[in-house]
């Protein structure tokens, strides 16, 4: 095995470490589309793994193939703790690559936790793919996002760098970065200072 094949680090953190598509079938369907469906928000997982019981005790596996849920990790800092949260792109939302006939409908549409399909009137409306596609890219984009425990507003205290203990005021959260810019009192004028996540903490 060449060195060449090996996966540098960096690269493997990126990966969306949890399985977002619930694989029901390995069949191919050419009418299959992708349809969005409504969902309790919080129980998203919980009511995919019922949606593939329901398609492999009702036979429609050639129909209901994968099942998507849209998520993105993100960095959190809590607590002047770095940790790695999975959180969901579309709350209570699920994509289901299906075959959308009456038996394949009424199988999905009458699982406990599913509130309806996504569309026009009474029909359900199947996703360009070019749209399903940006959802799966954005879902795997490189950079995880840092995700703020603060607000702007806020009180917190500086717990590293040359302003140590000093107490300050959220001004502005850069998520994408995971900088903050706080206004700290010094001299009795608030100054505007620039600081990461990891640098503050709630008071």
């Amino acid at each position: 095995m060449t060195d060449q094949n090996i996966t540098p680090p960096e690269e493997q953190e990126v990966k969306v470490k949890t399985p977002n598509i619930i694989k029901i079938s390995e069949a191919k369907n050419k009418k299959a589309r992708w349809y969005v469906v409504h969902a309790h928000s919080g129980h998203e997982a919980k009511v995919a793994e019922m949606v593939k019981q329901r398609a492999e005790t009702l036979d429609l596996t050639d129909k209901i193939l994968e099942i998507l849920i849209p998520t993105q990790e993100k960095i959190q800092i809590k607590r002047g703790q770095k940790k790695t949260v999975t959180e969901k792109i579309f709350p209570g939302y699920m994509l289901i690559h299906m075959e959308l006939t009456d038996e394949s409908w009424l199988a999905v549409r009458t699982t406990q936790g599913i509130t309806g399909f996504v569309g026009v009137g009474n029909k359900p409306t199947p996703l360009p793919k070019h749209e399903v596609e940006a959802i799966k890219q954005y879902m795997t984009q490189a950079a995880p996002q840092y995700k703020a425990d603060y607000v702007e507003g806020e009180a917190v205290k500086i717990i590293d760098g040359p302003f140590t203990d000093f107490l300050a005021t959220v001004k502005s959260i850069d998520e994408e970065k995971g900088k903050v810019q706080v206004l700290v009192n010094i001299f009795g004028r608030e100054t505007p200072v620039d600081l990461d996540f990891l640098q503050i903490q709630k008071v």
